[in-house]
């Protein structure tokens, strides 16, 4: 029969995961039930996500704020820290901020403008743009700010994070000054022990500031790398792609992962005989042309999956193909010379017309992230069946 259906992605409904609880039996079980209840069959290239959050969970990765102050004192000191590009989030860097104070004597916040690393706006870039600033240099006080441009309030959530940053440092003791840049060099005009807290562009901050004569410059990633009185830690990641948890508590990025993924996929392979890949993902790596929020908050897509996503998809644009090479051709005839194209590409297709050269597993994720949601949907999982098959695949 002609198959009609190419891929297909499957949010997967599963129990609720607590502390300590057996992740990986719980994934191939509910995978298993879906396979034995007739929902899908298991086949080779499947792929088989899992959200980072709740294998954290699992996991007992935490950490509370006067774990983090600890560390944080150990790595910079009780004095003034400047905190250099943070974004501006309620669920992601608030809690950072308090444990970061209460290390503290004072908390300098330089905040980047027009908007945060992930897309985050504190003033319409238009606005700059007409106000004769030059966002490249100038730095601004809370003052400058609001006498430019009026309290800087979320569009989305009318959240004035300058203000909610203040109450925050504040109710940890210690004292608070915003300011607004660009260049991070000019921290070091404040003091020279620096928390740089932006998340993909982390490595050349903390570069640029120790060049400019920075003495303690560390970075998110830095921070929790080890447990402190049995807390949780990230190895790699620190408190980066931390969640709230409570009001003093947050979830770390998840550890282990490798293990994880590839103890998985070799339970799936003993009950089944196939070989599915597997991989944990977070945020998708995409922005809303609307909100122009870049959903990456996390410091990458995947920390985990099997060997079969690792690189780039090779794939041809049929559109072009169509329009271009086999212009002349239609129906039954156009078809037969696609499939004979697909048929004899090379494994790399560089210079041939294909599509954007992202990483599978940053497709994937973004892919799964769309799928499960991140409220109530309670799927966990994301199984998905097609995605390596292209249009001559029986």
């Amino acid at each position: 029969m002609e198959r009609r259906i190419g891929t297909v992605a499957r949010g997967l409904r599963a129990p609720i995961v607590k502390d300590g609880d057996d992740l990986r039996k719980i994934v191939v079980d509910t995978v298993m039930a879906c396979h034995d209840g007739g929902d899908f069959t298991i086949r080779d290239k499947d792929v088989l996500a899992i959200t980072e959050s709740i294998l954290a969970r699992s996991q007992k990765n935490y950490v509370t704020i006067e774990q983090m102050a600890q560390d944080i004192q150990s790595k910079v000191g009780d004095g003034t820290i400047g905190v250099v590009f943070p974004i501006t989030s309620r669920n992601r860097f608030a809690i950072c901020l308090q444990a970061i104070s209460k290390a503290a004597k004072k908390v300098v916040v330089m905040l980047s403008y027009p908007s945060d690393e992930v897309g985050n706006h504190l003033v319409d870039a238009e606005k700059v743009d007409e106000s004769g600033l030059n966002p490249y240099s100038d730095l601004l006080t809370l003052e400058d700010f609001e006498k430019h441009f009026g309290p800087a309030t979320h569009p989305f959530t009318n959240m004035n994070y300058p203000a909610y940053y203040t109450e925050l440092i504040e109710s940890e003791g210690a004292e608070a000054e915003i300011i607004f840049c660009n260049n991070p060099k000019r921290i070091v005009e404040y003091t020279e022990d620096v928390i740089c807290a932006d998340i993909h562009t982390r490595f050349r901050t903390k570069k640029a500031v120790k060049a400019a004569g920075g003495k303690r410059v560390i970075g998110l990633d830095d921070i929790m790398t080890e447990s402190i009185d049995g807390s949780g830690c990230n190895p790699q990641y620190g408190i980066l792609g931390c969640n709230r948890s409570t009001d003093r508590i947050v979830k770390l990025f998840p550890t282990n992962c490798q293990e994880f993924v590839e103890g998985i996929q070799a339970d799936l392979k003993e009950k089944t005989g196939k070989t599915v890949e597997v991989m944990i993902y977070g945020d998708g790596a995409f922005k809303d042309p609307v909100g122009k929020i870049w959903e990456l908050a996390d410091p990458v897509v995947s920390p985990g999956y099997t060997e079969g996503l690792a690189g780039q998809p090779h794939e041809l644009k049929l559109k072009y193909l169509a329009d271009n090479e086999f212009a002349d051709l239609k129906g039954a005839e156009l078809q037969a010379a696609i499939e004979k194209k697909i048929r004899e590409k090379e494994a790399n297709i560089e210079g041939q017309m294909g599509t954007t050269p992202r990483q599978l597993t940053d497709l994937l994720g973004s892919f799964c992230d769309l799928t499960s949601g991140s409220g109530d949907k309670g799927t966990p999982f994301v199984y998905i069946q097609g995605y390596f098959d292209v249009y001559t695949t029986e």
